[in-house]
């Protein structure tokens, strides 16, 4: 499997969040802080933009190393992604992605 598809399916390349990490971009943390905030009702400041994927050893933005409940079930369950669990059909944690983005579910399916 890809090292950079997400425990949910979302692909880590395409992270808006990892490209300013990789590229140390300190105005695209800032423009990444800015609007993460105002769609969560969160305050998320620019030194919390640094992620070199969600199933990487390495950096990871605080929702994703201790808050995303997808990330924590497959970890509880010994999961590489959901794509490994048996229950993954109908769940409604990993639905929060997939039901939305058809290429997250794609690559849970392709890559299990």
């Amino acid at each position: 499997m890809k090292q950079l598809i997400g425990y949910c399916g979302l692909d880590c390349e395409q992270c808006d969040a990892r490209k300013a990490t990789l590229n140390n971009d300190a105005a695209e943390r800032e423009r990444i802080a800015k609007l993460w905030s105002e769609l969560n009702g969160a305050d998320i400041t620019p030194e919390m933009i640094n992620c070199d994927g969600c199933r990487m050893q390495g950096r990871a933005t605080p929702y994703c190393l201790s808050l995303c409940p997808i990330r924590q079930c497959a970890l509880k369950k010994g999961c590489e992604t959901c794509g490994d669990c048996e229950k993954m059909e109908g769940c409604q944690t990993v639905g929060m992605i997939t039901e939305n983005n058809v290429e997250a579910a794609g690559n849970l399916k392709q890559n299990s």
